[in-house]
């Protein structure tokens, strides 16, 4: 065996060893953070994809949502990768903005109004992506979503569902499913799963900056990552921001079937550059901001 092979060994159960440390003190505050409230919380090693902590695994598993504003991401991640989109162009936030009779106005300020890739990710601008959305056909469109694991189980759990991706029938339909709010339902496990996958991208190439992962060959995936972490140090999701680290990730806000109440989500890792954990919140009654707010404390009490 080789020193650098060994080396290797020894820093996966080095950190295999703390992060098992750390479920004395994440596990109690999973519990207490989630008391009275409705959804699910799950960490995950970004490493390994186990488990070190949750509230409602079965929730997590099992319960179908619209992802709302979490897809954001990934639409963009494929339209950078074949040059449909160019990450230093700027699009003009236009309010109201109505997509198939349905009002969808951004939810950051209104100062905010000339985005490019990455601050379109932080700020999660609706008109933006709705801009861009007829840039994908709806085949292309579904096909990224199930390339995703939106379809498909996690194996985190021993019960799961599978998400539901439609076909977009119109442009409208198409809008509105890149906004996460029409054709598509997915697990918050599903959604986890996912990021978790960004999060390995990442850490392969964490030795870099996001201004150098051109030269690594993750080109058109750094305005991706530059967004959630932007999205966690200023933008939409900032109430995820620890203390004493960094963290990159999404939130998502979506109306239920059958109720005028909204769900939401965060979803996302830490740190930023150099993932160690990925965590996603789901709450059955409220917003995004809401779920961030859930995580930021959680990876508070990861990093302590």
């Amino acid at each position: 065996m080789t020193g650098v092979l060994m080396a290797a060994l020894l820093c996966v159960a080095t950190l295999s060893s703390a992060q098992e440390s750390k479920h004395s003190t994440l596990q109690p505050a999973i519990d207490h953070l989630m008391a009275g409230k409705h959804g699910a919380v799950v960490v995950i090693s970004a490493g390994t994809g186990k488990i070190l902590a949750q509230s409602h695994l079965d929730v997590a598993a099992q319960r179908l949502a619209q992802p709302g504003s979490t897809l954001k991401p990934f639409v963009l991640m494929e339209l950078l990768s074949s040059g449909r989109v160019k990450p230093e162009q700027r699009l003009m936030c236009r309010r109201p903005l109505y997509v198939g009779g349905r009002r969808m106005d951004c939810s950051h300020p209104e100062g905010i109004e000339n985005l490019d890739a990455p601050d379109a990710i932080a700020y999660s601008c609706n008109s933006y992506f709705a801009a861009i959305a007829n840039r994908l056909s709806s085949d292309e469109l579904a096909l990224v979503f199930r390339r995703a694991g939106f379809t498909s189980p996690t194996h985190l759990a021993s019960v799961e569902a599978a998400g539901v991706v439609l076909r977009a029938r119109d442009g409208p339909e198409l809008q509105l499913q890149v906004l996460g709010h029409w054709g598509i339902e997915v697990t918050p496990l599903e959604l986890l799963a996912a990021y978790r996958n960004l999060a390995l991208q990442r850490l392969r190439n964490s030795g870099l900056r996001n201004a150098d992962l051109t030269a690594s060959g993750l080109g058109s995936a750094a305005p991706v990552f530059d967004g959630l972490e932007r999205a966690v140090r200023y933008g939409v999701a900032h109430a995820a921001q620890p203390h004493t680290a960094t963290a990159a990730g999404k939130t998502g806000t979506a109306s239920g079937a059958n109720t005028r109440h909204t769900h939401g989500f965060f979803v996302g890792y830490s740190p930023a550059e150099k993932p160690e954990i990925a965590i996603v919140v789901y709450l059955e009654r409220g917003r995004g901001i809401d779920a961030a707010a859930i995580a930021g404390k959680v990876l508070d009490a990861y990093w302590k």
